[in-house]
């Protein structure tokens, strides 16, 4: 079976270009690769967007969650059956490389990159804020510059310290959603000791003018706004390379992809609109989660959310640094990107990959400061439906890669989409029709509009792009072909 390179085991692992370095190690382990496919669905986004989705669609916002969540677990499930056949560092740029074209391969890859880039710029700006506040006598700037310089560090030591960094990380998270879930349900139960809340009842979920305040049609508009925050849940698949049992690691993460959704993402916003009205202004005023504790009494709610949020905000950085850096290895290792990408030290690390994905990061933060209305705000913008775009391209890529897979190695099925093909084609039209209806979103500079058009002019420039590639490329494959059979037949 042809394949993408594939990471071998650490101390074993193929060498990088111009044999420098052992390539990538597996220096995960398995409680690094369970916290991280754990936290990967735990943005920051959900703890600082949804309180517009609230405001927006009220308790029915649920069903825009449940939605969009369904539509992760359909993808990530998609994505677990070709990665868990063939890990690899590339995760679904690889698959699509090898079902659709390079040209596939090439352009997600570089989108995603692309995405990932400027998400650092924004996660930077928003623990700056944070730490600002705490400790005024440091500029934003200063702070957003010395969190990329310590993450940065931490990636460049070895991927075992990332791991390291994003156990304690996600860790934080899971308890903290996890305290927020248990303390939400007995104040509404009414059996919180100490504490008694008058407005904390199921009834939430229906008065204030019903389940749906603004109709039917504000659940699409729900959807418009949480669905950027499920963007992280296929990092598991990329991590999984560098792990010790990547097949073990890919499948564990995708089966366990509907209960995080669901108690994570559902499960805390039910508590959310159960424990206050979806219409008390202070939902929107502080966000969904502090309003949420303060209407318990709980003093400091609102520091303690903000250190929440900046430890997801960290996560989120460490994460998309390591992200950014994997998929510039993986494109550099099958010739899509400069081969100094594709190279490592002797500890694994691929620290051209690392540095120029930072550098990209510390260029979208300047832009984000001196330019935020213009220059940035494009960038975040023409970036924002790459996850659709990505999720579009692995329902294409499993459509073709299972064919592949059963033809040539079908014992590495250990992961199955269900009902194939056809739920793949169902959820395939579910993102087609997700970005249609945001070209019907007008409103605002960032609006859903503006965010298709600027990201489709981006992917057609980097198909281009692509397309040039692979047929200057294959040209001189075509003309080496000859003039290297010919000397072999000199030589005979």
């Amino acid at each position: 079976m042809t394949s993408q390179p594939t990471l071998q085991k650490a101390g074993s692992g193929h060498d990088s270009p111009e044999g420098n370095g052992s390539g990538l190690q597996a220096g995960l382990k398995n409680r690094h690769l369970s916290m991280i496919a754990i936290g990967g669905v735990i943005g920051a986004g959900l703890f600082v967007g949804s309180s517009t989705g609230i405001a927006t669609a009220g308790p029915g916002i649920l069903l825009s969650y449940a939605l969009v969540g369904t539509l992760v677990v359909l993808v990530m499930r998609m994505l677990g059956e070709m990665s868990a056949a063939n890990p690899t560092s590339g995760s679904f740029s690889a698959h699509a490389d090898r079902a659709l074209g390079r040209w596939a391969g090439f352009s997600i890859g570089w989108l995603y990159w692309f995405f990932w880039v400027v998400v650092l710029a924004v996660e930077a700006t928003a623990g700056a804020k944070i730490l600002e506040g705490w400790i005024p006598a440091v500029p934003q700037w200063g702070w957003a510059l010395i969190v990329m310089v310590v993450l940065t560090a931490t990636n460049l030591v070895s991927v075992g310290s990332y791991g390291e960094f994003e156990f304690w990380f996600a860790g934080i998270k899971v308890v903290a959603i996890g305290a927020f879930i248990v303390v939400g349900l007995l104040a509404v139960f009414g059996v919180l000791p100490g504490v008694h809340s008058d407005q904390a009842s199921f009834g939430n979920l229906t008065g204030h003018g019903g389940f749906l305040p603004h109709g039917p049609g504000a659940i699409l508009t729900g959807v418009l706004l949480v669905v950027f925050s499920f963007m992280g849940s296929e990092i598991a698949t990329l991590a999984a390379g560098e792990s010790e049992d990547p097949q073990r690691a890919v499948t564990k993460s995708t089966n366990s992809i509907i209960w995080r959704i669901g108690v994570f993402y559902l499960g805390s916003i039910l508590v959310v609109v159960s424990l206050i009205p979806w219409d008390d202004k202070a939902i929107t005023d502080k966000g969904s989660y502090v309003a949420a504790l303060d209407s318990l009494g709980i003093a400091h709610a609102g520091q303690i959310m903000n250190f929440i949020v900046l430890t997801s905000v960290l996560s989120c950085l460490n994460s998309g640094l390591y992200t950014a850096s994997r998929m510039a290895f993986s494109l550099g290792e099958r010739g899509d990107a400069p081969k100094a990408f594709a190279r490592t030290n002797s500890r694994g690390v691929p620290m051209a990959a690392i540095v120029v994905s930072v550098v990209f990061g510390f260029v979208a933060v300047f832009f984000n400061y001196k330019f935020p209305d213009s220059v940035f705000l494009f960038l975040v913008n023409s970036s924002g439906a790459v996850a659709l775009f990505v999720w579009l391209v692995i329902c294409f890529s499993q459509l073709r890669m299972r064919r592949i897979i059963q033809r040539e190695a079908p014992e590495k099925l250990v992961v199955k989409m269900w009902l194939y093909p056809y739920l793949t084609w169902a959820t395939a039209a579910l993102i087609v029709f997700v970005l249609g209806y945001m070209l019907t979103d007008t409103e605002g500079e960032s609006s859903g509009r503006t965010t298709v058009l600027l990201s489709l002019l981006v992917a057609a420039i980097v198909i281009v792009i692509a397309v040039v590639k692979q047929k200057v490329t294959g040209g001189r494959a075509a003309v080496a072909a000859p003039a290297a059979e010919s000397e072999k037949v000199s030589a005979g």
